[in-house]
């Protein structure tokens, strides 16, 4: 079975922390920062696999006219299985149902697996953010994708 892209629900913050957890270590975000999300409006999805569990998730931010991608995090076993892609996907086309005139992230500047796969949709470097991921002080990668 596939996986299914749906909206990320308050029931589901408890199942991803682990993957946060796991991928981003002492700088993971918290509970109370996804139902901070949340309670902006933020646009979070969740990947679904087969059983129903969590095995990714993403946000998206509106800052008119831009758009600004908060995350993006696939659950170690299910990376390279095109989960990061599809959720990839999903906030791209909502960006460009919101009207963004471009869409924007950071990554960081040794994660060079996700700016191959950002460079594959049209993102390009901008600019560096020095000390950006804190406490590992790891500068990050600013991406832009115009429309």
């Amino acid at each position: 079975m596939s996986d299914a892209i749906r909206p990320l629900r308050w029931w589901h913050i408890d199942e991803l922390l682990p993957i946060e957890a796991d991928l981003f270590g002492v700088e993971k975000w918290t509970a109370g920062m996804f139902w901070n999300e949340l309670a902006n409006g933020h646009y979070y999805v969740v990947s679904l696999d087969g059983d129903g569990r969590v095995d990714g998730y993403a946000g998206l931010a509106m800052q008119e006219p831009d758009a600004w991608v908060q995350n993006i995090a696939v659950r170690r076993d299910r990376q390279r299985h095109g989960v990061g892609r599809a959720l990839l996907e999903t906030l791209l086309a909502e960006a460009d149902r919101r009207g963004a005139e471009r869409v924007l992230l950071e990554v960081a500047v040794d994660n060079v697996p996700a700016q191959r796969l950002y460079g594959t949709y049209g993102f390009e470097g901008i600019g560096i953010r020095r000390g950006y991921y804190q406490p590992s002080n790891t500068d990050a990668l600013i991406m832009e994708r115009e429309r």
